[in-house]
C-alpha cells in the first residue's frame, strides 16, 4: 500500500512535534457529503483497535494513491476499503487503517481512520509527519501516463478546501513541520518547509502518489483556495 511505514511515535506517548504554518481565521466552507466508516467496514471485518489519538489541529494535507486497481465499478469501493483496511490491519499489523479519507474515482469521499471527519485525528499514512496532517488516498494507481478523473481531483478540492479550512490554512502556502521518525525523507527531529497540500513523496521515500496524480496537485491547491474564497 501507498501508505508504507506507519509512525508509532504517538502510541509511545511522545509530544508531536513544532509546527509553524500560515493559519489565520478559520476559513468555513462547506463540508462535502462524506460516506462514513459503517459503509464500508461491517462487524464481521473490525479489528480491535485502541482509541483514536488526536492533534491539535490539522495544518497540512498529503495525497496518496492506494496503488490498487483503477478500472474498477465504484459500486465496489467499500469492498475495496476494505481489502485496503484488512491489509493494513492484517498483515502489516496497524491499529486501524491509515488514511483518514479515500477518494473514488466517481468523486465520492469516504471516511477512513476512526475518530471523527472533523476531528484532528493523528493518521498513519506519512512516515515522520503524521501529526497534525491529514491522508487523502485517491482509489487506484496514477503513475506517469494514468488517467487521473476530473471528478476525483475536484472531490479531494473540495475536501482539502473543508479541512484545511476549518484551521485557516491557505492550500497554497507552505507548513514547516518537524520530522519525529527517520524512516521519514527527513531525519527525527529535522524541520521541513512543505506545501500545504504536498504528495506522499515530499516526506517519503516513494513514489506515491503517482506522476499523474502528483502533476494535478497545483490544480487542486488552486481549486481548494478558490472554493475557500482565496
Amino acid at each position: 500500500m501507498c501508505a508504507a511505514g506507519v509512525d508509532r511515535s504517538a502510541a509511545r506517548g511522545t509530544i508531536p512535534p513544532p509546527v509553524a504554518a500560515r493559519i489565520t481565521v478559520p476559513r468555513p466552507v462547506a463540508t462535502p457529503p462524506i460516506v462514513p466508516r459503517t459503509a464500508w467496514l461491517d462487524a464481521a471485518s473490525t479489528r480491535e483497535q485502541p482509541p483514536p489519538r488526536y492533534d491539535d489541529r490539522v495544518v497540512a494535507v498529503f495525497i496518496h494513491h492506494t496503488d490498487s486497481p483503477s478500472d474498477y465499478d465504484c459500486a465496489d469501493v467499500p469492498r475495496i476499503i476494505r481489502d485496503v483496511y484488512a491489509g493494513q490491519t492484517g498483515a502489516k499489523d496497524w491499529d486501524d487503517i491509515g488514511y483518514n479519507f479515500l477518494v473514488d474515482r466517481c468523486g465520492t469521499i469516504y471516511e477512513g481512520r476512526a475518530g471523527g471527519v472533523d476531528r484532528p485525528v493523528t493518521g498513519a499514512h506519512t512516515q515522520g509527519f503524521n501529526h497534525r496532517s491529514a491522508g487523502i488516498a485517491a482509489i487506484g494507481t496514477f503513475t506517469a501516463g494514468s488517467q487521473v478523473p476530473k471528478a476525483m481531483t475536484d472531490a479531494i478540492a473540495r475536501l482539502v478546501a473543508w479541512k484545511l479550512g476549518l484551521g485557516g490554512v491557505d492550500p497554497r502556502g507552505t507548513v514547516r513541520l518537524v520530522s519525529s521518525n527517520n524512516l521519514s525523507r527527513y531525519a527525527a527531529g529535522t524541520a521541513a518547509v512543505l506545501s500545504t497540500v504536498s504528495g506522499h513523496d515530499a516526506a517519503f521515500m516513494t513514489s506515491c502518489p503517482g506522476a499523474a496524480l502528483s502533476s494535478r496537485l497545483p490544480e487542486i491547491r488552486d481549486l481548494a483556495a478558490h472554493i475557500q474564497g482565496r
